[in-house]
């Protein structure tokens, strides 16, 4: 017990919170620190200084972001942060405020710094210490960066010191005289800065002196304590999709109170051709957890005819997943708690760094539940990203054909579907996923891409077959690649490839007769069309 007791203890122990200024890279900063083995969390710049202090913090990093210090209402940190006794390291434009808060100068760049950049280290005793460098660059003791900004740090604070510079940026890193406050003008986050990690392991370990004790091994024992000490000897329904993160979520939970775990699979009529046979087998074959079947398709589709507004579906699948796991809790003897595998980036994208207002879509597992709803929600995933939950999959001993599968909405082709959902539309939308999956397999590239999949948009066009006009739907093909959802890019499939995927959609499915690619990437796209 004393063991379980130290690791409940440590796993959160030492923690580096990020506070987000909007930045596009910020989820990345997180993983960053994580891949070091230490617990980050990602809070808006605003949070009050009390929460910001409390529990366990050994260092505060302040992201990037699109705003400019100098102009009015600019995001700004309560400076009272910085004397918390903890190092602070500013990215960015959190380098920019940390100089203006100090009383140094920032204004807007003659010439703006955008990509890769020769960065020269002038003091590798701190942050820069044991970097390797770039023996290809033309300036010693240099290393390859990635920059992003339009303004430029034109006086110093007083109190601090410059340490790297660029030929554009004489101040292209900084930090306080007692070496506790840190400023990067570049972007170590980022792959296209390939030192970045080093940079992020001297803050972690040498200046902010923590200790690599986030595992997902750590994660398991912290979780199963913890479920069990909240679930008492109560009992726990899963809301099973036959997804990673549900599968992960079960397994987890099952393994901290056994057969007072129920599983319960909804079939919504939402799900990918032969979805619902599929998961069924694979959940009983592999797993020893009691699962329950609900055909609830008629339902569904009921409540969505007529729904073309994308958070309105979202509202309705939520609330009707939370009516029939009511239903079957009093039908099969009553469930104090609704387990679901919500992850980090539900809870990040739910929740902006400017407030609610500006939330980029609910996610079902975060606001598309209803407040009143009977049950008590545990999320033992929450707190993770994809990767992350892959890698405690791994941990848990779940087969690579459960952990591998790409990533599938909750609120599923609804989602899909752009305008109102029907029978029709289904068909169609499930007959060219299935075909765009099948295809992809063929060639070997499934584990290669995140998410592949197809949208049915709300448009038709003129098309000729067999010497006849016709004038039927369009079907948009996305596929992406990402490691943890936060950000994708597109993928430069095959010519050969999408030729065939578009020939066997316009001639396999009936009512197509146009394939478009999308070639977007997140950001500014989202992942999802809705």
């Amino acid at each position: 017990m004393s063991v379980i007791i130290k690791i409940m203890r440590d796993i959160h122990n030492e923690k580096i919170l990020i506070l987000d200024f909007g930045s596009q890279y910020t989820q990345l900063i997180a993983r960053r620190v994580r891949e070091c083995g230490v617990y980050s969390e990602i809070v808006p710049f605003d949070t009050e200084k009390e929460i910001i202090k409390e529990n366990n913090l050994k260092g505060i990093i302040l992201s990037g972001g699109p705003s400019s210090v100098y102009i009015p209402d600019a995001p700004i940190v309560d400076k009272k942060i910085f004397e918390f006794g903890v190092p602070v390291l500013g990215i960015c434009y959190g380098m920019q405020l940390m100089a203006h808060l100090f009383g140094g100068c920032v204004s807007k760049a003659a010439k703006r710094e955008y990509g890769r950049a020769e960065l020269i280290i002038d003091d590798d005793s701190d942050i820069f210490k044991n970097i390797t460098l770039d023996s290809t660059h033309r300036t010693p003791n240099s290393i390859t960066v990635w920059m992003s900004h339009g303004d430029r740090i034109e006086k110093m604070p007083d109190r601090f010191v410059p340490i790297a510079h660029t030929d554009n940026s004489s101040i292209a890193s900084m930090k306080s005289k007692d070496s506790r406050l840190f400023g990067l003008q570049f972007h170590p986050e980022v792959v296209h800065t390939p030192h970045g990690i080093e940079v992020f392991k001297n803050f972690i370990y040498n200046i902010c002196h923590c200790s690599p004790t986030w595992t997902m091994a750590s994660f398991i024992e912290y979780s199963v304590e913890d479920i069990r000490k909240r679930v008492g000897e109560k009992r726990v329904m899963c809301a099973l999709s036959g997804g990673v993160d549900s599968s992960v979520t079960a397994v987890l939970i099952h393994r901290a109170i056994g057969d007072r775990l129920t599983c319960v699979f909804v079939n919504n009529g939402l799900l990918r051709k032969d979805e619902a046979e599929k998961v069924v087998s694979a959940f009983r074959d592999n797993f020893h957890i009691n699962l329950v079947y609900v055909d609830a398709e008629d339902r569904f589709l009921n409540k969505l005819r007529g729904v073309t507004d994308p958070e309105e579906k979202r509202r309705i699948i939520g609330r009707e997943f939370i009516a029939v796991f009511e239903e079957e809790s009093e039908r099969i003897g009553g469930f104090d708690f609704l387990a679901q595998g919500t992850l980090y980036p539900d809870v990040i994208e739910s929740v902006s760094f400017k407030g609610p207002s500006a939330t980029i879509k609910t996610h079902h597992n975060v606001g598309g539940l209803p407040a009143d709803m009977e049950f008590e929600l545990i999320e033992p995933l929450r707190e993770l990203f994809k990767d992350e939950v892959r890698l405690l999959g791994k941990e848990l001993n779940i087969p690579d054909e459960i952990l591998w599968r790409q990533p599938f909405p909750g609120p599923g082709l609804a989602i899909r579907i752009l305008g109102e959902v029907t029978k029709e539309r289904l068909v169609m939308i499930k007959e060219a996923d299935a075909i765009i999956l099948e295809e992809i397999k063929r060639v070997g590239l499934y584990r290669d891409v995140w998410q592949s999949f197809a949208v049915l948009l709300p448009v038709k066009t003129v098309g000729v077959m067999g010497d006849e006009r016709t004038y039927e739907h369009v079907i948009g093909l996305r596929a992406v690649t990402s490691k943890d959802g936060m950000t994708a890019d597109w993928v430069k499939l095959p010519y050969d490839l999408l030729g065939t995927i578009s020939n066997r959609i316009i001639n396999e499915v009936k009512g197509i007769n146009r394939v478009v690619y999308d070639i977007s990437s997140k950001p500014p796209s989202t992942i999802e069309w809705e």
